[in-house]
This record gives structure tokens, C-alpha cells and sequence, in this order.
């Protein structure tokens, strides 16, 4: 399936139908029919999308190619269970949320809040990604709790806030607050991370490559280790084991690649 942009509206609209959960079995004329949302008029997938191609009956069969930029559709994926989708360009706020399987594949940049209590399937980004990414909701303690992200750029703040599970690998950079509220789960920053990283963190790993700006005064130094293993591949170190947030009574994971953090680790 191929969804052509024909233009872009003044303020985004809200596509959860965007699925191969819900394009699966349906006519090229129902999938154009589909509602969306721009503000409170409710909308035909077809006022904003050229639509093409073969479809699938099931879900795990469907590829949706979005063929163009999109950061101005909100919630591609949302609830997702299988299949894939593809996005030629960069995706708004929310793409992803809920996700339990399938894959998106995004080719450029996402917006902020993207794969908001994901629980399966995986999320690639080869841009960069804004605030909240694989976070809880908005009043809610429950973030990201299965599935793998992976983003080849730079991410914002709150990066795996409440998380409980899965992994989400950053290649790039992250910003503050990244692990805030963590549980369970494991994140990886090729690159530096902002301060009070593990911030109220209670268990999981934060795995830190490059340099970390600020240690939390709620962790202690534990051990070095010589490697860390990650989804099967070993990186070799030696990392600097911290154990934290002490403040909140946390058992949580932060290692710190020992020959870029060596400003922390004289303070040990």
C-alpha cells in the first residue's frame, strides 16, 4: 500500500487509522473513506492521501509506504499489531503509541512523544527524535514496556521515562532526564548524555558510550566491569558501575564508559 501526500493541511491531523491492523482486507475505496481528524472536522483519509497499490487480508502481510513528508499526521502506527509501515520523510507527534508488534520504519526525523507504552514490534528512526520517546503518557507510570527502538541521531529529554521493559538503543546523543522514573528495560547511548540521567530510576540498565554531563548525587560507585552485552553483542569497556537512585531506595544499573566519563570517576 502506497500513501502519496497530496497537501499539507495548517495544523496536523490525527490518523490513527493508519495501520496495517486496519487497512488489512480493506478496498483501495474503503482505506480512502477511512476518518481522520483535522481539529474537530472529521476528515476522509483520501482529503490528505493519494491512495495506491495492492493490499493484504492480515495484518502481518500489509506494508504501508507513506511516500512523503508526514510530520504533520499524528499517531501512525498507533496500536499497531503487525505488519510494517514505511515512511519516506518525518512522522508527528505520537507515531507508534501502543505499538504491541509489527515494525516502522521512519527515514527521517520523529517528533516528540513517539511509541508512547510500547509494548512490542519495533520503532527505527534514521533521523533524529524529539522529547518523550518510548515514555508513559501524560499522567500515567506505565512507559515502554516491550519491543526495541532504535534512533540513529540525537533524542530529547525524558527519553524511557517509566519504563518497565524492552530496548532502546540511541546512537546519537540524548538529553536530560534520560531513564527518569525507570523499572525494568535497558537503554544505550552510542553518544553524550544530559544531566540526571536515572533520575528516581528504581531497576534496568542505562549504558552510556560517551560522556556523561552530570552524576546524580543518588548513585554510588559499585564496581568495573570489563563488558556489557547487549541483544547478543558484547561491547567492551571497562564500565564504571554505578547503582541508583539511592534517594528512592533504587537498585537501577548506570554504566559509564570509563575512559570518557573520567570526570566523574575522580569524584568516586
Amino acid at each position: 500500500m502506497r500513501l502519496l501526500p497530496k497537501i499539507r493541511p495548517k495544523m496536523s491531523i490525527e490518523a490513527e487509522v493508519i495501520t496495517p491492523d486496519i487497512f488489512a482486507g480493506k478496498s483501495l475505496d474503503e482505506i480512502a473513506n477511512l476518518p481522520v481528524w483535522e481539529g474537530r472536522e472529521k476528515r476522509r483519509l483520501s482529503d490528505f492521501f493519494d491512495v495506491e497499490g495492492e493490499n493484504a487480508p492480515n495484518p502481518e502481510n500489509v506494508k504501508i509506504k507513506i511516500d512523503g513528508d508526514a510530520s504533520w499526521v499524528k499517531y501512525i502506527g498507533a496500536k499497531m499489531t503487525a505488519g510494517e509501515i514505511v515512511v519516506k520523510g518525518n512522522v508527528g507527534m505520537h507515531t507508534g503509541d501502543n505499538m504491541r508488534g509489527g515494525r516502522i520504519i521512519v527515514e527521517g526525523c520523529a517528533d516528540s512523544f513517539t511509541a508512547l507504552s510500547i509494548r512490542g514490534g519495533e520503532v527505527i528512526i534514521k533521523g533524529s527524535a524529539k522529547d518523550y520517546l518510548g515514555a508513559a503518557p501524560r499522567g500515567e507510570w506505565r512507559g515502554m514496556r516491550g519491543g526495541r527502538i532504535v534512533v540513529e541521531g540525537n533524542v530529547g529529554r525524558e527519553a524511557g521515562a517509566w519504563m518497565i521493559g524492552g530496548l532502546i538503543h540511541i546512537k546519537g546523543n540524548v538529553g536530560q532526564f534520560v531513564g527518569v522514573h525507570m523499572r525494568k528495560g535497558t537503554i544505550v547511548i552510542n553518544g553524550n548524555a544530559g544531566a540526571r540521567a536515572g533520575a528516581q530510576m528504581m531497576g534496568g540498565r542505562i549504558i552510556i558510550l560517551g560522556k556523561l554531563e552530570e552524576l546524580l548525587p543518588g548513585f554510588i560507585y559499585k564496581d568495573t566491569v570489563d563488558f556489557v552485552e547487549i541483544e547478543g553483542t558484547r561491547i567492551n569497556g571497562p564500565f564504571a558501575r554505578f547503582i541508583g537512585d539511592l534517594a528512592e531506595g533504587g537498585e537501577g544499573n548506570l554504566l559509564l564508559l570509563s575512559e570518557n566519563n573520567q570526570h566523574l570517576l575522580k569524584t568516586t
